[in-house]
């Protein structure tokens, strides 16, 4: 029995030794860190009871596509100290299109990590991200030139060689949700198809929130379509058969997640504000599809995507009651003042679908 005890005895007289006697561990947190504790003469790590807290005044921040935003965090210590303490910071990121799997914590990207004058940046973020510092304890994320792909959730965290703390920021970008689906007709996108058909006009594919916002708004779409995160749902404001029965209430029907490669069905895409303009070429005549995208290119600009006339009719409030190509070959028009002769009572992008080439309309060009 003496003889099992002894790994244990020496593992506690080891842990024990004087702290001049004892060896360095090792932490590993992307960060390496020195032995700044405060010893008893007995080895024992304290921080004479200071705590360091890591806060946000703000847990969401709403911004603009090709725009720059601020993700605010603070740090502090309680009580404050009298001499400033040598601190890292690690902005790491979890996008919002992340897809949903059996993980328990789903995996962060690093966004950048600083200590001191000394930073570095990774990925899509390189040279686009520097910390604010406006103050002392200041850590904020400034993000310059907002991608279509930058939201999501930001964590920042603090570290003081054992002591770390870190709140988290939603990053949301103002925007507009529409469904989109193929030429061949409904129901003909796997999830990668969906993915390449929203990038394809300028768009992402829809977050669950950006449904369920677009869904708060009134989008009443009876088509199932994929999500960023490989579910497949859509939105309902007036219940009624064939759209999941009229005895349920309005909300997002979901179906779960699908598998992405052999389940087909629309897609939800999400456009945001665009750093060009949008609009309706006005041409002598009518031009089928060949034609319409060489009349933009003699204009100066480039017949527009669908997600760039959507963007353009909900965030720039463009209103034409004539129908024009695009660049996937579909013909549509923005209203945001509802009229007579203009479709629906409702605003919103009308469509004739995807005619057939030669058929003659106006077209919509960006520039």
């Amino acid at each position: 029995m003496l003889y099992l005890s002894r790994p244990l005895l020496v593992a506690c007289l080891y842990l024990l030794l004087p702290l001049g006697q004892s060896r360095t561990f090792g932490y590993n947190n992307a960060f390496h860190y020195e032995d700044i504790s405060n010893g008893n003469g007995n080895g024992e790590i304290y921080f004479n009871g200071i705590r360091l807290h890591v806060e946000s005044p703000q847990h969401s921040v709403s911004a603009t596509r090709g725009s720059s935003v601020t993700l605010p965090c603070h740090y502090r210590y309680e009580p404050e100290l009298t001499a400033p303490r040598r601190t890292r910071v690690k902005w790491s990121w979890l996008p919002a299109n992340t897809i949903t799997t059996n993980e328990a914590f789903p995996v962060e990207t690093e966004v950048m990590v600083a200590m001191g004058n000394r930073h570095r940046s990774y990925g899509s973020f390189k040279g686009r991200v520097r910390l604010r510092r406006s103050a002392p304890g200041d850590m904020s994320l400034v993000i310059n030139e907002l991608q279509l792909n930058d939201t999501g959730r930001y964590r920042c965290e603090v570290i003081d060689g054992l002591e770390d703390d870190s709140v988290t920021v939603e990053l949301e970008l103002r925007g507009v949700v529409f469904p989109y689906y193929s030429q061949k007709g409904r129901y003909h996108l796997n999830f990668f198809w969906a993915q390449q058909a929203c990038l394809d006009q300028d768009a992402t594919l829809a977050t669950f929130e950006q449904l369920l916002t677009a869904w708060e708004e009134g989008l009443h779409w009876c088509n199932a379509g994929w999500l960023a995160d490989g579910t497949v749902q859509y939105p309902i404001t007036v219940p009624r058969h064939g759209c999941g029965g009229d005895n349920l209430s309005p909300g997002l029907r979901s179906y779960g997640p699908k598998h992405r490669l052999l389940h087909q069905y629309d897609a939800f895409c999400f456009s945001a504000s665009i750093k060009g303009t949008v609009y309706y070429l006005n041409y002598q005549e009518k031009l089928n599809f060949t034609e319409a995208a060489y009349a933009c290119a003699r204009d100066g600009s480039q017949i527009a995507k669908v997600g760039q006339l959507y963007a353009a009719w909900k965030l720039k409030g463009l209103d034409r009651c004539d129908a024009g190509w695009l660049a996937d070959g579909s013909v549509r028009y923005p209203i945001t003042n509802a009229r007579a002769n203009c479709g629906p009572p409702q605003p919103g992008v009308r469509s004739f679908g995807f005619p057939a080439p030669h058929m003659k309309f106006g077209v919509y060009c960006y520039q």
